[in-house]
């Protein structure tokens, strides 16, 4: 992949995971158990990238999204609560997809993203309310957020498989694409071969 096809796959990561993010913004959602809670739809680009990019890269759709969310429909508060918790998510499900393929799935790296999210968000919560006690909101967030991590990882994985089959498509070519399991190495959506 040349750098100016990686430009063009991070800007276009980018982008969908803002159209994503404004879009569940503007969804009301009924959890009556847990008042406050999104499925945090747009991680479905998180996972993508962490799974088809290099690290760098991948911070770079992150704060990409986290940024331009935040500008097209959010305020500081939001931006507070966004940054701690995609910050913890990403440092998180970053760790968890060292141990490897072998140990732990792409569900399972997402599961961990959202319960990070979660904990990021109270801490910053419990913060600007000057108390520990909203922390007890974090059972509740974390049952719906391994549910919600769980159908996530789910639509990332089946994502990444036909993304995969429609570059290899796109390029005539029927060798395999190699996803991202190192972390920093570079050219990570390359074909095999």
């Amino acid at each position: 992949m040349t750098k100016n096809q990686r430009n063009a796959y991070i800007a276009l990561l980018a982008a969908q995971a803002v159209i994503i993010s404004l879009f569940e913004n503007a969804i009301p959602f009924p959890f009556g158990i847990a008042p406050g809670a999104k499925l945090g739809l747009a991680n479905v680009i998180t996972c993508m990238a962490l799974y088809t990019l290099a690290t760098k890269d991948t911070i770079k759709v992150v704060s990409l999204r986290l940024i331009l969310a935040t500008l097209l429909g959010g305020t500081l508060s939001t931006f507070m609560y966004s940054a701690a918790g995609i910050v913890l998510s990403f440092i998180g499900m970053w760790l968890v997809k060292k141990l490897g393929p072998d140990r732990i799935s792409l569900i399972g790296v997402s599961a961990t993203g959202a319960i990070l999210h979660n904990i990021g968000q109270l801490m910053i919560a419990s913060w600007i309310a000057q108390t520990w006690t909203v922390l007890l909101y974090l059972p509740v967030l974390s049952f719906v957020g391994i549910l919600a991590g769980i159908a996530i990882g789910v639509m990332a994985n089946y994502l990444l498989t036909h993304v995969e089959k429609l570059q290899i498509l796109s390029k005539g070519k029927k060798k395999p694409m190699k996803r991202c399991t190192g972390g920093d190495s570079d050219g990570c959506t390359q074909n095999v071969g």
